[in-house]
């Protein structure tokens, strides 16, 4: 459990820190375009991922706080569990990128977002380290869900 915690402390700081460091470099710009596919810009989501449920203004935001909040609660739970270490991890990824874009919420009304990848006029939406985070642990326990269930088709 320790070692989850310890992940989700350090997204939580590595988000928090990207973010107040991002917003102190732009001033007052609004973005600036490093190269042909990425930029640094000045984002505010009200919603959740690709800025879904952006038009329910400072409810939205205390809404989806208070779903934030109590899927980590679950994922803590999961985690108290837990015994595989890769779960572990992904569960603190997941538990600290969603606690950082609560942060956000709950101070700004909305999830500053910063990172744009484009190819010419085309544009991700942008993200965040806390969104790179909740995606990659994401990403690892589907990844050992499947791992796991070829090994034990393997084993038959």
């Amino acid at each position: 459990m320790w070692l989850g915690l310890l992940i989700a402390a350090a997204v939580l700081v590595v988000d928090q820190g990207s973010k107040y460091t991002v917003l102190d470099f732009l001033g007052v710009n609004t973005y600036i375009a490093y190269g042909d596919y990425f930029n640094i810009v000045r984002a505010w989501n009200t919603g959740v991922s690709f800025s879904m449920f952006n038009n329910y203004g400072n409810a939205g935001a205390w809404i989806l706080s208070g779903a934030a909040a109590v899927i980590v609660v679950m994922l803590f739970f999961w985690l108290r569990k837990e015994h595989n270490r890769l779960i572990q991890v992904a569960l603190g990824m997941i538990m600290g990128g969603a606690l950082g874009n609560v942060i956000d919420r709950v101070r700004f009304g909305a999830v500053f977002d910063f990172l744009d990848v484009h190819i010419g006029d085309s544009h991700w939406p942008a993200f965040n380290a806390a969104d790179s985070f909740i995606c990659i642990g994401a990403a690892l326990i589907v990844l050992e869900a499947v791992t796991a269930k070829l090994k034990k088709e393997k084993t038959k």
